[in-house]
C-alpha cells in the first residue's frame, strides 16, 4: 500500500514513517507539512490513502481535504491528530473522510490504514463515544419519510461496524449484488455520497 504522510511535527512524521514502514505491507511513497502539500502530493502521487493531520499552519487538514475530495471523489483520507474538538470531528467525517484516530493510539494507526485501503471507514472509540453527544438536540430522524426499512437499517448498522458487503450478506443471508443495491439505493435516499458518510448517519441518526 502506498500512502502520502502529511504532519507538521516532522519528528512525529520520521518516527511514524519508520513504523509504518517497518511493517513491510505500508510504503510512504511521499510526506510533506502542509495542507497544500498535501493537495499537491496527492496530485502528484495518487496514493492509495492520505494520513493527514488536522492543525497544521496556513491551510488546515480539513480545508486540504475538501479539496482532495472536490477534484478527486473517490480520495481515501484518514485524518490522524491529537485533537479530539467536537468541530474538527464533525467536519472530517461529514465531508467524507474516510476515519478520523487519535495519535495516541499509535498501535492503531498501521491496521486503521489498511482497514481504510479496503474500503472500510476506521473512527477511533473516543470518537465514536463523543458523537452521540454531538447531535443529541437533533430531532429524531423520519426513517418513514424517507421509506428507511428495518433491513435498510441492519445494513446501515453493518456498514458502520466496519463489515465488508461480502460480510455483510453473509450475515443476513442475501447476494452480495442485492447488498450493493442495497447501499446504492440507501446512498441515494438519503443524499450521502459513499459508505463513511453513511456510517457517520449511523452514530448520528440511529445509534443515538
Amino acid at each position: 500500500m502506498d500512502i502520502v504522510m502529511i504532519d507538521d511535527d516532522r519528528l512525529v512524521a520520521l518516527s511514524l514513517k519508520t513504523i509504518l514502514e517497518s511493517t513491510g505491507r505500508i510504503n510512504v511513497t511521499a510526506s510533506g507539512s502542509s495542507g497544500a502539500e498535501a493537495i499537491e502530493l496527492y496530485r502528484q502521487h495518487k496514493p492509495d490513502v492520505i494520513l493527514m493531520d488536522i492543525r497544521m499552519e496556513g491551510m488546515t487538514g480539513i480545508e486540504a481535504g475538501r479539496e482532495i475530495l472536490h477534484e478527486f471523489p473517490d480520495a481515501k483520507i484518514l485524518y490522524l491528530t491529537t485533537f479530539s474538538d467536537d468541530e474538527y470531528i464533525i467536519n472530517a467525517l461529514s465531508m467524507g473522510a474516510k476515519g478520523y484516530i487519535l495519535k495516541q493510539d499509535f498501535e492503531v494507526i498501521a491496521p486503521s490504514l489498511e482497514a481504510v485501503m479496503r474500503g472500510q471507514s476506521v473512527f477511533g472509540d473516543k470518537i465514536i463515544g463523543k458523537l452521540p453527544d454531538l447531535i443529541r438536540q437533533k430531532e429524531p430522524f423520519d426513517f418513514e419519510a424517507r421509506g428507511i426499512t428495518d433491513k435498510e437499517r441492519s445494513i446501515i448498522e453493518l456498514v458502520a461496524e466496519g463489515l465488508s458487503n461480502k460480510e455483510i450478506a453473509a450475515k443476513l443471508f442475501l447476494g452480495e449484488g442485492t447488498v450493493r443495491n442495497y447501499i446504492s439505493t440507501l446512498l441515494d435516499k438519503l443524499e450521502l455520497r459513499d459508505r463513511t458518510q453513511l456510517a457517520v448517519f449511523y452514530f448520528t441518526e440511529i445509534k443515538r
